[in-house]
């Protein structure tokens, strides 16, 4: 019975979609002959702009008006909420950490990025060598975690107990007493990071690669017929040559990082000074209970993408008009 019922209700909703489609097709095809190509496009435009404004504008809204109430969403306190943000002690290591975060996750996996791809562009084993550091794209944020894990993980040093994480075996062998990586701040957030430059630096090369390879083979023949270096190569050709495809990989991955979740979130739980405002806006609305304040959290982090996407949009635009 309940199996025929998620049956009935899937049938419902391809029905509903097709006659949707159904509709929008009869639309343009009649409006479009009256009024050419615009009425066309408004009449498969209108659609998506209706599901942006119920499944995003109007949360949004909400969210930041929700911002302005208290931990019930009941009175309005203003921008207290905001000063709790900005003035609490564990709320500025929550901003801390996420500053952090987005000044080394970008450049990092960017450079790691950029220097594999200009090692391997035009070696033998090419292809392999790109797979090997663009797999972990391949893996989800949980899944690295659980990886990395691993590798940080810590048994007391009693007996003759071996380490299971790698790291703390390789501290063993230099002499070393293996400690509790996750716990100690502010080396377990840049250790949590590390994880994120993982799986970002096979994104930044794959774009990066296939930037420098769309260089043009005159320039390059030119520069090398000047008795152009490699190192004069590369900052004078081609790293002005891919400078578009930087900023795009550079924003990218700075929205990413800005929107990090699953990462802490798998490995701490945001304990030990690790939390960021992705996770501690999930944290307060959802374990705290208190709505406002993870209402206040999410706008921040709305508010802090905005220059990245503007800078984003700026940067294309201008190459575009090259």
């Amino acid at each position: 019975m309940e199996n025929a019922e998620k049956f009935g209700s899937m049938a419902i909703a391809l029905v509903a979609f097709a006659a949707v489609i159904a509709l929008v097709l009869f639309i343009a095809r009649t409006f479009g002959e009256r009024r050419g190509g615009r009425g066309t496009a408004w009449a498969f435009i209108t659609p998506c702009l209706v599901l942006l404004a119920i499944g995003l504008v109007y949360p949004a809204l909400l969210t930041i008006l929700n911002s302005f109430r208290d931990a019930g969403g009941d009175s309005f306190v203003g921008l207290d909420n905001y000063a709790t943000i900005f003035t609490t002690a564990d709320q500025l290591t929550v901003l801390r950490n996420t500053v952090l975060w987005v000044v080394v996750t970008p450049f990092v996996a960017t450079a790691i990025g950029l220097v594999y791809a200009l090692l391997v562009d035009g070696a033998r084993g090419e292809a392999l060598a790109k797979s090997l550091i663009f797999l972990p794209m391949a893996i989800s944020f949980v899944g690295a975690s659980i990886i990395w894990k691993f590798v940080y993980e810590f048994r007391p040093n009693q007996g003759n107990i071996q380490q299971i994480g790698l790291l703390n075996q390789i501290i063993v062998w230099f002499g070393g007493e293996p400690r509790q990586l996750l716990v100690d701040s502010p080396l377990n957030t840049l250790l949590l990071i590390v994880i994120m430059i993982w799986i970002q630096a096979g994104f930044a090369m794959t774009i990066l690669s296939a930037a420098i390879k769309a260089i043009p083979d005159e320039i390059i023949e030119a520069a090398r017929l000047d008795g152009v270096g490699v190192v004069q190569m590369f900052r004078f050709v081609t790293l002005p040559t891919i400078r578009p495809a930087v900023v795009v990989v550079l924003t990218t991955i700075g929205i990413g990082t800005l929107k990090v979740f699953d990462i802490v979130q798998a490995m701490t739980g945001g304990q030990f000074s690790t939390s960021v405002v992705a996770n501690e806006f999930y944290a307060q609305a959802f374990r705290a209970d208190n709505q406002g304040l993870g209402a206040a959290l999410a706008t921040v982090l709305f508010v802090l993408v905005i220059p990245i996407v503007a800078y984003n949009v700026r940067q294309m635009r201008a190459s575009e008009a090259r």
